[in-house]
């Protein structure tokens, strides 16, 4: 912990964790391309996603994917997509911090490509994946596979615009890379 940060307070974790779903939501809302098929729709959250799992780590990004997604899609009339997007975004942004947690912030760190790659792949499956599994549910099998390319590029979309971000934030408030918990 940051001495001059004091203490991750429960303050400071309900704090930031209600920003960044405001954040989640907003980025989940401004951008929207719909999906006619399934009714889901393409959005930037995944990149509030990623950055808040790079930011603030595994716990803050379940709450903030989660909840903000939800609630995106409550507000946004998509309301059936909801309890799905909390569960699907929310493992999203817990395994995808638990990850970077595991493989960047230890002495002996991957390489940011790598861990990157492998973020991607575990942030694709479960976004992808959860989203095609309800889709099928939802609509069938065929409206579902014609989500699967603009799931994917949404996910690439989200961990470079959420890597980008953070870096960016990092530089210019170096103190910034303290507030993970």
């Amino acid at each position: 912990m940051n001495s001059s940060l004091g203490t991750r307070s429960i303050s400071f974790k309900i704090a930031s964790a209600a920003i960044l779903t405001a954040v989640t939501v907003v980025m989940t809302i401004a951008v929207r391309i719909p999906i006619a098929p399934t009714r889901g729709y393409i959005n930037l959250g995944d990149l509030a996603i990623y950055f808040t799992a790079l930011s603030f780590g595994p716990m803050t990004a379940f709450i903030a994917g989660g909840l903000g997604t939800a609630i995106a899609d409550i507000i946004s009339g998509f309301s059936q997509w909801a309890p799905f997007s909390f569960i699907i975004h929310g493992l999203q942004g817990l395994a995808v911090g638990l990850i970077l947690k595991l493989l960047l912030y230890r002495e002996n760190k991957f390489s940011v490509i790598v861990s990157g790659i492998i973020v991607f792949a575990v942030g694709t499956i479960i976004m992808a994946g959860g989203y095609f599994a309800v889709g099928c549910l939802m609509a069938g099998a065929g409206a579902a596979v014609v989500e699967i390319p603009g799931n994917i590029i949404q996910n690439l979309a989200g961990i470079i615009g959420g890597y980008l971000l953070y870096s960016t934030v990092r530089k210019a408030y170096p103190p910034f890379v303290n507030f993970k918990w």
